[in-house]
């Protein structure tokens, strides 16, 4: 098949009006065309009287050999490339050595499930609960303020991108396919085919309970072992090797290949493996609030009079500033239509996060508006980092009121530096609730000041965006993992062999995809080391 590029029609074409198109690029009959496929689709919004569609379209034709040649010197007509993923290996029909992998993640569940389909029968373990008891958990706090640490929106099954806007879009390069090989197991498990085509796929967190589930199926019905409640409390190493783990309930399994995908919340893991002396440093994160706007404000900038139009959706934005003072603000995991969710990990902390549905039709638009820190912001070692988020999400707690409300401010209170008494138009979606008061107390001077320059730039390129009574809800803490397990170029720790540090919580990745496309890179790293010792 031929691959067209760059294929722009408007928003309201017919399916005649893009074979026409077809036709035209490459100067033949329609006659010629067997058939075609969307290969990717986008939106151009940038003139918003006049939105159009971008395809790149895989076309089989009859007479393809002849017509490539001739548009062989156009980069906008290409042979369709090979989209499948190919696995490396295949395990040995004896198997005396199973790897084990921490966290469901999507990291830790990519990784499982790769291993599963080489016939490695991994064993997976996660120290929260099975999705769905981890949902019930988590609605319970919302809703009614009862907390639980080891079953919340951090810890269980499917990890933190699970109560999210299930966004799978990354800037990552993906030559081998593994970014593809993800979309196709989603929409295997049950996720819209749309994931494969749009540029901006999202399932929307409702729907990804049901396809996690789907994946631990797979997973268990090619011998993979799955054990939720069972945290890993210790690491048996013996001369800088791994021999295996000890569970909080006193069991050791052994085994020298050990993924490890907790993600960027599991502070105790993180905690035990700086004691057993794994290798570990800081690294830069952000750290912030989350913004609510009317997400009709959003929908009119960018698409004015085609708000509402079935193939735009709810818009969303990505905005960035560079203040005066050296820092950077920008907006994070932009959720259309979404609500702020209470993510805390830990009792006596706030934590913030965004989620959307698949429908993306709450009223409200949310994003984190946050701003880059250092290791110099928070000097103390490896560990530091994670008791600079801990010391936010502790304050933040005390100034909502220490019940888990989140402190909140309208925008108009925060310019002006006075504290809020009362709410505006919006009303803030984060539950168990939000009390008004004084934000700047709840971050350091120099990250306020660059949030107060930043949103009025902001609102240069969102009109509307400094809208006195947007709503701020703090604190935005976990944008990434404070720490990096140093790992070597086969995918190990740098001073522990058979421990594959992995994922966002390892300092790899940042996103469901990115996450789950490194799960599948270990577990290439893992089988092939297999090979070699079950040998």
């Amino acid at each position: 098949m031929l691959r067209l590029s760059e294929i722009k029609l408007p928003l309201d074409h017919s399916e005649s009006e893009l074979l026409t198109a077809i036709q035209k690029k490459l100067k033949i009959k329609a006659e010629l065309i067997i058939r075609y496929d969307i290969g990717r689709r986008s939106v151009d919004a940038r003139k918003r009287s006049a939105i159009v569609l971008i395809y790149t379209l895989d076309v089989e034709l009859t007479n393809e050999a002849h017509v490539f040649y001739r548009f062989r010197a156009d980069p906008q007509v290409s042979k369709t490339p090979d989209l499948r993923y190919h696995l490396l290996a295949k395990a040995p029909d004896k198997l005396s050595n199973r790897p084990i992998v921490i966290g469901t993640g999507p990291c830790g569940l990519f990784c499982g499930l790769l291993l599963a389909q080489m016939g490695f029968r991994p064993i997976i373990l996660e120290r929260g609960k099975a999705v769905r008891e981890r949902t019930v958990d988590t609605f319970a706090f919302w809703r009614k303020g009862h907390f639980n640490p080891e079953s919340n929106v951090q810890f269980g099954e499917g990890g933190a991108g699970t109560f999210s806007d299930g966004k799978l879009y990354s800037r990552i390069k993906d030559p081998e396919n593994r970014a593809r090989k993800v979309m196709a197991e989603f929409v295997k498990a049950g996720a819209k085919p749309e994931i494969l085509t749009v540029s901006k796929p999202h399932i929307g967190t409702f729907k990804l309970v049901e396809i996690i589930e789907k994946i631990r199926a797979e997973i268990e019905d090619l011998g993979g072992e799955i054990r939720f409640q069972s945290r890993v409390d210790s690491l048996n190493i013996v001369d800088k090797k791994l021999k295996g783990i000890t569970l909080s309930s006193g069991e050791r399994l052994r085994s020298a290949h050990v993924i490890l995908a907790v993600g960027h919340s599991a502070r105790d893991t993180f905690q035990m493996l700086y004691e057993r002396g794994v290798a570990i440093e800081p690294k830069p994160f952000s750290i912030g609030f989350r913004i609510e706007h009317p997400q009709s404000l959003i929908d009119r900038r960018y698409f004015g009079p085609d708000i509402g139009h079935p193939v735009l959706g709810a818009a969303d934005y990505k905005l960035v500033h560079h203040c005066s003072n050296g820092r950077t603000v920008y907006s994070f995991c932009m959720c259309p239509g979404g609500t702020v969710v209470a993510s805390a990990s830990e009792h006596g902390g706030i934590v913030t996060n965004g989620m959307s549905q698949y429908s993306r039709h709450e009223r409200n638009a949310n994003s984190a508006i946050v701003v880059g820190v250092t290791p110099e912001d928070y000097p103390g070692g490896p560990m530091a980092g994670i008791d600079f988020q801990r010391s936010l999400e502790m304050a933040a707690f005390q100034l909502g009121g220490g019940n888990y409300h989140a402190p909140g401010q309208r925008l108009a209170d925060f310019l002006a530096n006075r504290p809020s008494l009362t709410l505006g138009s919006v009303q803030p979606s984060y539950t168990p609730g939000v009390h008004l008061t004084d934000l700047s107390q709840s971050l350091p001077t120099y990250a306020i000041e660059a949030i107060r320059e930043a949103l009025p730039a902001f609102d240069k390129q969102i009109k509307g965006f400094l809208m006195d009574d947007a709503i701020l809800t703090g604190v935005e803490t976990r944008t990434s993992s404070p720490i990096r397990i140093v790992r070597t170029a086969n995918f190990q720790s740098d001073n522990t062999e058979g421990l594959y540090p992995a994922g966002e919580g390892a300092g790899y990745a940042g996103g469901i995809l990115s996450a789950a496309v490194d799960g599948i890179k270990v577990a290439e790293a893992v089988a092939l080391d297999l090979l070699k010792t079950e040998k």
